[in-house]
């Protein structure tokens, strides 16, 4: 039987010209297109697109397709039906035959679907066709998503819809008066003001008449800006806004201050925006002060970044989703969260000059205050006030289930000195060579526990390609290891007690080898065959490689060292054969993805993604955190016993 092709996914997107995707998907397609790649369609479009490979087994075997150009015909057939899919989003560069040695591949790029598009369903019915990705892959969205991308794709705000039994009575009347004097100190000579009061909210779009019912009255962001808490949340029962301050290292305190909906005051988003744009300013060490209408003078950067930043978590707001609009403020960092998805991608927001408002008339409201802009320069203004303090790049997140946009403000400097001096003592002289981007991606990996390609393109305002370039060379470098694929790909700095590879390798070399004739292991006192010299050079590593797992004792760690050996002394195993050897060490002992590594002489990913994951799917190892299977810490134990002759490299197991 022919040894299965192996590849790297990275090196073939590079070969396409197309850069680290946002996720990537292998499929065996042995019997034509499979149908489960039409979910995958619809998840990724819906998510943030995504690469898919046909050909290429779950465990990233290259298995190959026959006959591309029938597949290829089956694919533009089905994809164009507007029966089994709602919208084809490709063009032809987006699908292209590879080969890989001697088997051809189908690489098909989907890109994430505007908020015009969503949502891309299957079948002719939103309900039921829809697809979304999350981090353990693709589910079926439920009424309320698909009904909030449908509410996302129409023409009118999500904001401007007239509430039917609402008025001027629902207001909070002081709030409208507060608001009209800042709005006359701002623009004192603006006609507006001369207007009533249902006469200003019309102007604002609070208030609204539609033309073909003639109904009219308060719209949603009216309520919003100025209404009541029992009205607003008797209208929109999933609003909640929340303040708050943790400043202590106590556990025990939750915070240090706070403000929330508790009937003390009018929770509507004027009062709100009032009330934390000063907490989030009052510690800041730079010249700023307000004027007697709350308003800048001598206004910083900084101070308009953080503005800026709470301006735009309260207009591009999904107030119909969960979880409400939360600002932190932290010791060394502010965070702002608020419910709905980005209405544009990630690079488009970090490109700036695109402006999508989920919520156009709160927009308007916060424009006349002169706290809001329409031209999409808000992400540079953030940017702006975080370098003139040389703070690291804020991050921007969106999670789903529920929907939420993150944005993190860290006032940390962007290349810390004991995060240099810590990396100048783990890889030596090797780091003073490196470049002033790749000590960025160095710190960030350091400060950060890890890095991506999106994360690097905030800090560095690289192209993604560039990204993916750099990082790849600090992973063949030995600076960096990269765990997963595709939108779960991140990069680790090295560990300073990895053994994986070149510090075993280092210490068998010449004439103190492991010997590679039979890979026979005596019984007994489980010594392997060698001289007092190489003995020692065995327990040599042995003892480096006790680092790594502090929790087993002398013995126990030389027994698994020693059922490792075959894995050690082969560059090459059978597939059957290396499961058999992994099996052999989870059989008692629950080990992490690094550590059976370190035992085998193996690269963590490699493994992962050639036998780990292949494992588990198949039921051969089991998960220590089986509903967080991503988890850095996840370790494996094997869910049969396994027993294994090395002498006649064959398996046999049995269960537990």
């Amino acid at each position: 039987m022919p040894k299965p092709t192996h590849f790297n996914p990275m090196d073939l997107l590079s070969r396409l010209d197309w850069t680290e995707c946002e996720d990537l998907e292998f499929k065996a397609a042995k019997g034509g297109v499979p149908k489960s790649l039409w979910e995958s369609y619809s998840a990724l479009a819906n998510s943030n697109g995504g690469v898919v490979l046909l050909g290429v087994e779950d465990n990233g075997n290259v298995c190959g397709v026959e006959n591309t150009s029938k597949l290829k015909k089956s694919f533009w057939d089905t994809i164009n039906n507007r029966s089994k899919v709602s919208l084809n989003l490709l063009t032809d560069v987006d699908v292209e035959e590879v080969r890989i040695e001697d088997k051809n591949i189908l690489a098909i790029r989907i890109p994430r679907a505007s908020r015009q598009q969503r949502p891309v369903y299957l079948d002719q019915n939103p309900l039921t066709g829809t697809y979304r990705r999350n981090y353990e892959g693709d589910y079926h969205c439920t009424e309320q998503e698909v009904g909030r991308m449908l509410s996302d794709r129409a023409e009118a705000p999500a904001d401007s819809r007239i509430l039917e039994g609402f008025g001027l009575k629902d207001l909070d009347r002081e709030s409208l008066q507060q608001f009209r004097q800042r709005f006359g100190s701002h623009k004192p000579t603006h006609p507006w003001l001369s207007e009533d009061d249902i006469g200003l909210l019309s102007k604002l779009g609070g208030w609204r008449q539609d033309r073909k019912t003639e109904k009219e009255g308060l719209t949603i962001a009216g309520l919003l800006m100025f209404g009541r808490e029992e009205t607003i949340t008797e209208a929109l029962p999933d609003y909640h806004v929340d303040y708050r301050e943790k400043f202590s290292d106590d556990p025990d305190v939750r915070y240090t201050d706070r403000l929330m909906m508790d009937g003390t005051w009018p929770p509507n988003l004027f009062q709100f925006y009032l009330r934390v744009v000063q907490r989030l300013s009052d510690d800041i060490k730079l010249p700023f002060q307000l004027d007697a209408n709350l308003f800048r003078k001598g206004e910083s950067v900084v101070h308009e970044a953080i503005r800026e930043a709470l301006v735009n978590a309260l207009i591009h707001a999904d107030y119909q989703g969960q979880g409400g609009i939360v600002i932190e403020k932290y010791r060394d960092r502010f965070v702002f969260s608020n419910p709905g998805m980005l209405l544009i991608s990630l690079d488009q927001l970090l490109r700036g000059n695109v402006s999508e408002c989920r919520n156009k008339s709160l927009q308007k409201m916060f424009t006349q205050l002169g706290l809001a802009e329409r031209a999409g320069s808000g992400v540079d203004k953030i940017r702006r006030g975080w370098e003139s303090q040389h703070w690291r790049s804020p991050t921007v997140r969106e999670t789903v289930q529920p929907d939420r946009v993150e944005w993190v403000l860290p006032m940390v400097s962007l290349i810390p000195e004991e995060s240099l001096s810590r990396l100048q003592k783990q890889f030596g002289k090797r780091f003073d060579g490196c470049t002033k981007q790749e000590v960025e991606v160095l710190v960030t990996a350091d400060i950060e526990g890890g890095v991506d390609n999106a994360r690097m393109r905030q800090i560095t305002r690289l192209h993604a390609s560039d990204v993916t370039q750099l990082l790849q060379k600090l992973t063949g470098e030995g600076f960096l290891q990269q765990q997963g694929q595709g939108r779960w790909t991140r990069y680790k700095l090295t560990p300073v007690t990895d053994f994986s590879h070149k510090d075993i390798h280092s210490v068998h070399k010449g004439d103190h080898s492991v010997r590679k004739g039979d890979h026979s292991v005596r019984k007994g006192d489980h010594s392997v065959g060698k001289d007092d010299h190489s003995v020692r050079i065995q327990e040599e590593v042995i003892n480096k490689l006790a680092t790594v797992f502090p929790d087993l004792d002398g013995g126990t760690l030389e027994q698994l060292y020693n059922l490792a050996e075959v894995s050690r002394s082969c560059k090459r195993l059978e597939t059957k054969e290396m499961e058999g050897i992994i099996l052999s060490i989870c059989s008692e002992h629950w080990l992490t993805r690094s550590q059976i590594a370190a035992l085998l002489n193996r690269n963590p990913d490699g493994l992962r993604q050639r036998f780990l994951t292949s494992m588990v799917r198949h039921g051969l190892l089991l998960l220590k955190y089986p509903d967080k299977p991503n988890r850095v810490d996840q370790a494996y134990r094997a869910a049969i016993k396994p027993k294994l002759n090395i002498r006649k490299n064959t398996l046999s197991v049995r269960k537990k």
